[in-house]
């Protein structure tokens, strides 16, 4: 029997959590429901969670620096991310010394990567790893934290390569500020697709994977804002005749097809994927105050016309 010191295990198990990361992503996407976290994975016969009620989180097998910290939608901690673009974390309570913020600290210090975890809708969380503390405010009661790529993470030795230099901050506030914008897509696509039951809007599919929370008017729009009432729940195959014009929906949400559209033939996947949807009304979401914006919708219906 090998007996590994607590860095050998440190280093073991947090690869271990990438890797496990990796692959359930790669099969479900990257938003994960908690009890699926909170289960985590098996480890060399035990179990090792990947989040507690508490936000900065430390398995057993680990001795000193935790392996995640999460934000969640109504937590009594305010994370956010500041003008240079990196996320300001909140410290455990008002103490430094708590043990949870030294376990920050000493991951700071030792340039240690940890998966972070971000509620988008209440249950369910946007994985990101790897993540760095490169800064410590006693003073804001804050830690900063930047994204950085696996690529950088050495396969088989931690702690990764770790160079302050203007190459390695650039890449990281590119990083997370990619991260950022994919919360803000990740958060829409989960509300809209809440809302609507999860389904799709015209053809009922229930297929999460193939589900899509498509923009009425897009979100590079001054009126793209990302509400659930500029949104529609749609399939993979519905999104895009949306967003092509192919399909669209009036302002009292009945269903129009192109016109010509309606006169093609071209297979059963056009008869019955598209052209049955010519004066069908969609579904609305529950509650109806969710239902899509009409002002949104008729501006988009023009746009539908004009393509035709």
């Amino acid at each position: 029997m090998v007996n590994y010191s607590p860095k050998d295990i440190d280093q073991r198990v947090r690869l271990a959590a990438f890797d496990w990361l990796s692959k359930r992503v790669a099969m479900y996407g990257d938003v994960i429901p908690r009890e699926i976290l909170a289960r985590g994975f098996e480890f060399e016969g035990k179990r090792v969670p990947l989040v507690s009620p508490q936000g900065i989180f430390k398995p057993k097998l680990l001795s000193e620096i935790p392996l995640s910290i999460v934000t969640t939608t109504k937590g009594p901690y305010k994370d956010s991310f500041g003008k240079d673009g990196l996320l300001q974390y909140s410290y455990r309570g008002t103490d430094p010394k708590h043990r949870d913020n030294v376990g920050l600290r000493a991951a700071m210090l030792k340039h240690i990567p940890l998966i972070y975890f971000h509620s988008v809708v209440p249950g369910k969380y946007l994985a990101i790893w790897p993540v760095y503390v490169v800064g410590d405010s006693p003073k804001e009661l804050k830690f900063k934290v930047a994204a950085d790529d696996m690529a950088f993470v050495q396969q088989g030795l931690l702690p990764a390569v770790f160079d302050y230099d203007t190459e390695s901050e650039a890449r990281r506030a590119y990083i997370t500020r990619s991260v950022k914008q994919r919360l803000h897509q990740r958060g829409f696509r989960e509300r809209v697709l809440r809302a609507y039951r999860e389904q799709c809007a015209f053809c009922k599919l229930r297929h999460l994977e193939l589900l899509d929370a498509a923009h009425i008017v897009a979100d590079s729009d001054p009126e793209g804002e990302p509400a659930v009432t500029n949104g529609i729940s749609l399939c993979k195959l519905h999104h895009a005749a949306f967003d092509c014009n192919i399909v669209g929906v009036r302002p009292d949400y009945v269903i129009e097809v192109r016109q010509d559209i309606l006169t093609e033939e071209d297979g059963p996947m056009l008869k019955h994927g598209l052209v049955e949807l010519n004066r069908k009304r969609i579904i609305l979401p529950s509650p109806a105050k969710l239902s899509p914006d009409r002002q949104l919708l008729e501006r988009r219906y023009e746009e539908f016309r004009a393509a035709g």
